[in-house]
């Protein structure tokens, strides 16, 4: 007898995951495959009128996992291009991303809430599964303008209590 999905305990309550180890339950028993579904780091979003997405861990559960002076946030509010356009500046979005400092600032978590956060997490996805560091989204070229972008210019900590909003384009 074989589970997989909503039906296995811990593991993420997503169709994405279930059909993904459905395909690699059937591999394993007919083509002799041994790979298992990576049930880690499994991005995913609520798609609410404005989007939240996220992968890895959350703030908290880095915490916990690896103590408070162990974890560095980088956060900062935005505001997408199109609410500056008409200036319907109350559409302020979110974006953080969770770093272990004790190991050169490894990725635990991205969180964004905002216009097509899924597509936005699910294009940073890829980043937990090769171990990307912060150093490695500081050194990518955004593309602008566009809400992804946000992740290549994060600078502010939640530490340093500085405001997180960014002024200017």
């Amino acid at each position: 007898i074989y589970g997989i999905g909503d039906i296995l305990d811990g593991k993420p309550e997503l169709t994405p995951v279930a059909i993904q180890a459905g395909k690699l339950l059937a591999k394993r028993l007919f083509n002799g495959s041994k790979v298992t579904c990576d049930y880690t780091n499994v991005a995913t979003t609520v798609f609410t009128p404005l989007e939240y997405g996220a992968c890895g861990l959350s703030e908290e559960t880095a915490i916990e996992k690896y103590g408070e002076d162990n974890i560095e946030v980088y956060h900062s509010n935005f505001t997408p291009l199109e609410a500056t356009v008409p200036h319907r500046l109350d559409n302020v979005c979110y974006a953080k991303v969770i770093c272990n400092k004790k190991d050169e600032e490894r990725i635990l978590g991205m969180h964004v809430l905002g216009p097509n956060a899924g597509e936005i997490i699910q294009g940073f996805s890829i980043a937990f599964k090769v171990g990307a560091k912060k150093q490695h989204l500081d050194d990518l070229i955004g593309i602008h303008p566009t809400n992804a972008e946000i992740f290549t210019t994060l600078e502010k900590t939640k530490r340093s209590g500085d405001d997180p909003s960014v002024t200017g384009c």
